[in-house]
Formats: C-alpha cells, structure tokens, sequence
C-alpha cells in the first residue's frame, strides 16, 4: 500500500476585523487603532496577506519546517489576542527586612528599586519601549500589546531583584510574578 506525501506545507489565518497586515521585508506589521506589533520572519517559510487572510507556506515538508511554520503561525495569534486585548502581568514586591520603594523614571525607562535589603545604592531595571507599568504601593502591574516584551519586562523586573550571597530560606525578599496571562500563581 503506497502512502501519499504530501509535497507542500500549508496554513492559513484570518485576519481579525480592524487589524491591518502588511509584510515590510522580512517582518509582518499588524496594526489596530495607532498600536502595533512586529514581528520577524524565518526565511524558510513564505509569507503572503491575501486580502483579510495571512497565507503561510513551505516548499519542504520536515519536521524543522513544520516546526518553524506552526510557531509563526503562534506569534501572529498571540499579536492579533493583543491587539484585541492587551496582555498584563502582575508583579508583589515582598520586604520582610528593610521597606522597599518602587519608582518610575519615565523619562529614562527605568524602575528604580529603592533600600532593596538596606543597600544604599538603588537598583535600576529597565523597562522595554512599548510596556506600560502602573505602581500601587507594593503591586507593579505591566500591560503591553506584544507578549513577548511584556513577558520579558516582568522577567528583568524578576531578576533585578534576585538576592545573592545570602541563604533564601532566610532573605525571602524581592518582587515576584503573581499573575501573567492564563496563568495565577496566588
């Protein structure tokens, strides 16, 4: 019994009503309502906007191919989810030992964590271009339209404030996730 191969690769995603795509190089622009999210494209995989539709496809048919083509496929879901709705964290700053402060320096992009363990010398994180922080007292929340740069705000928040040379079963402080998209730790 023969099994048939299949020669191409194909997908296809509708395009949200108000959400305008257009390829500018090697990067897919969706646009809403002034914002907009980019995105890089692999080489491998072509990609073509057909009125309100994002046709993806690959000459090849492999496993790396496949792979490649459903995660583009994920990151353009995750822009138009975005664009609709944006995604928030939620970050808790504990102090146990000495009373942390939190800043925004808006105009160098900068939280600034302030007597973080009784260091004299404030510790400063930097916010991504596109991320919006919002401060209540000990509850930082972020909100972005690009998941990726959310994410990764509320990380270097995460990891800006990571103790070192001291036992953590007894320096429990710092500022940790609570809540990310589709996902509530406390």
């Amino acid at each position: 019994m023969a099994v048939k191969k299949v020669e191409k690769l194909h997908e296809e995603l509708i395009i949200p009503d108000g959400i305008s795509a257009e390829l500018i190089g090697d990067e897919i622009v969706l646009k809403k309502d002034g914002k907009e999210v980019r995105r890089r494209l692999n080489n491998k995989i072509q990609l073509k906007v057909d009125g309100n539709k994002i046709l993806l496809n690959s000459k090849k048919v492999s496993k790396r191919e496949k792979k490649i083509l459903f995660t583009i496929k994920a990151h353009i879901k995750n822009a138009f989810e975005g664009l609709n709705k944006p995604f928030k964290y939620k970050l808790q700053a504990v102090s146990v030992h000495f009373p942390m402060t939190l800043e925004v320096d808006k105009t160098n992009n900068m939280l600034v964590v302030k007597n973080f363990l009784g260091e004299k010398k404030p510790r400063t994180i930097k916010i991504i271009q596109g991320v919006e922080i919002k401060l209540n007292k000990d509850l930082i929340e972020l909100e972005s339209v690009d998941i990726e740069k959310a994410g990764q705000v509320a990380a270097n928040i995460e990891k800006g404030s990571k103790i070192r040379s001291r036992d953590r079963r007894v320096f429990q402080d710092g500022i940790f996730i609570t809540e990310k998209p589709g996902v509530i730790f406390i």
